[in-house]
């Protein structure tokens, strides 16, 4: 089995992870808005995290995934003190591609809802790659 092929990978891993927004997750403090409300930024982080969280302990040793595409609606505005859930569901694996659908909720209803493709990668390689060698 090739290095960056992953291991016990199938659709259906999920995952959820959970936040309380502060004033440094708002709009006007990732200076991506002028409004103290949950910043479109946190909530692709929150999602990403969650999609990551999904797939732990499911990847060959010397593997990880790097972010490829994020897809993300934005639904509704989420105040500070709020609470977030965000939840990641592997929905398909295809060779090294892994693609998650998101959904974001506080306790009004949905926040955001979309698909964030990660890639599988061997982490010695990319990190090489980065570093310009």
């Amino acid at each position: 089995m090739p290095a960056t092929s992953p291991l016990r990978l199938e659709p259906g891993c999920t995952a959820f992870i959970e936040m309380i927004v502060t004033h440094s997750d708002t709009a006007s403090a990732l200076r991506t808005g002028d409004v103290a409300v949950l910043g479109t930024p946190a909530i692709v982080r929150l999602a990403e995290e969650a999609s990551v969280a999904a797939i732990n302990g499911r990847l060959a040793p010397g593997t990880t995934t790097v972010g490829h595409r994020v897809q993300m609606d934005h639904l509704a505005p989420t105040p500070v003190g709020a609470g977030v859930r965000a939840e990641a569901l592997l929905e398909s694996v295809e060779g090294r591609r892994l693609t998650f659908r998101i959904s974001v909720s506080d306790s009004h209803g949905l926040v955001a809802a979309g698909r964030i493709t990660r890639v599988v990668v061997e982490r010695d390689r990319f990190l090489e790659k980065a570093a310009g060698s």
